[in-house]
């Protein structure tokens, strides 16, 4: 069976998952160690790769534990880790993340257009600033929340990256803020 790089899950087949600023993001919480967030998703999820550090950070993916099909390609749940403070950094698959909401609002797989009107009403509502990378993602630094956005064949949708309160400042700065930049260059799985 050929592996369809744009396969996207619809909402009945994703996990659901809430976000909680600076606290969690489902079973994740900021601050784990690799083998903590290993032991929170599993049987959900399973590591597929994990990277060596690029100077204060390490990555790792999480693939579907259940839907490792080839049929699909790319992992669902990509983490970045601070040597400093453990789990800094959770980014969700557009394609086949979890449903990851904030307020009733889903992040994952929308599009961004109309995501980007209901996360500015959410966060006037809750006197959040909203600011803008210098790739036009939202983000609100008060939440840890940027939402960038993801190719999926010729549409585009919303991926959510959400960060521990350390990496807060500048979340929006795709050069000088803590995400990593190999993040800011994920555009296809």
């Amino acid at each position: 069976m050929a592996t369809d790089v744009w396969g996207v899950l619809d909402e009945r087949q994703r996990l659901s998952w809430e976000f909680a600023p600076f606290e969690r993001v489902g079973p994740l919480e900021f601050g784990m160690t690799h083998e903590q967030a290993e032991e929170a998703v599993d049987g959900v999820l399973e590591t597929a790769l994990r990277d060596g550090s690029s100077g204060s950070e390490t990555r790792a993916d999480f693939w579907l534990a259940d839907r490792l099909d080839a049929r699909f390609s790319g992992p669902a749940v990509t983490v970045y880790y601070d040597r400093s403070i453990g789990l800094a950094g959770v980014a969700v698959n557009a394609l086949r993340g979890p449903q990851v909401t904030l307020g009733g609002i889903g992040l994952v797989g929308q599009v961004p257009s109309r995501l980007e009107d209901r996360f500015t009403d959410y966060a006037e509502t809750h006197e959040k600033d909203v600011q803008y990378s210098q790739c036009a993602d939202p983000c609100s630094p008060q939440l840890g929340l940027v939402l960038r956005a993801q190719r999926a064949g010729d549409l585009v949708l919303s991926r959510p990256v959400m960060v521990a309160e350390a990496w807060a400042d500048r979340c929006w700065d795709t050069t000088e803020g803590c995400i990593p930049r190999q993040e800011w260059k994920t555009f296809e799985w």
